[in-house]
C-alpha cells in the first residue's frame, strides 16, 4: 500500500524517480546534460530542500526558483512540449510512489509552478 509524502526521504525517493525518467527521455534530457551541466547529486540537495519547503514548511528552500530556469531559457529556449513532460513524468512519479493529501498538494503546486515558469519564459 502507498503511504503519503512524509519526509525529506520520501521527497528523495520522489526526486530520484523523476529525474530518472527525464534524463531517460531524448526530448528533454539535453537540458540537464548539455545544456545546464548541473552535478545531479547538488541539484538533489536543492530540489529536496525545494519540495521539503513547500510541503512541510522547513523554509530550507533559499534560492531563486524563477531565475535559474529563465537563464536555462536564455541558453535553449523552453518550450510547451518541455513543460508537459516535465509535469508528466512529476505525476506519474508521484502517482507510482504515493497517495494522500500531500501527493495531490505536490502534483497541484508543481502544476502551479510550471504555469508560471511557462507564462514567464514566453513574454
Amino acid at each position: 500500500m502507498k503511504t503519503d509524502l512524509r519526509n525529506r526521504q520520501d521527497i528523495d525517493q520522489l526526486m530520484r524517480l523523476f529525474y530518472q525518467y527525464l534524463f531517460a527521455d531524448p526530448r528533454i534530457s539535453y537540458l540537464f546534460t548539455d545544456v545546464a551541466q548541473f552535478d545531479l547529486e547538488e541539484h538533489f540537495a536543492i530540489l529536496c530542500d525545494f519540495w521539503e519547503g513547500i510541503l512541510f514548511q522547513t523554509g530550507t528552500y533559499k534560492r531563486n526558483t524563477l531565475q535559474p530556469h529563465l537563464d536555462l531559457h536564455q541558453k535553449s529556449a523552453l518550450t510547451a512540449l518541455h513543460f508537459s513532460i516535465w509535469l508528466g513524468y512529476f505525476n506519474q512519479s508521484v502517482d507510482q510512489l504515493f497517495e494522500g493529501e500531500k501527493a495531490n498538494y505536490a502534483k497541484e503546486r508543481a502544476l502551479s509552478i510550471a504555469t508560471v515558469i511557462q507564462i514567464k519564459t514566453s513574454i
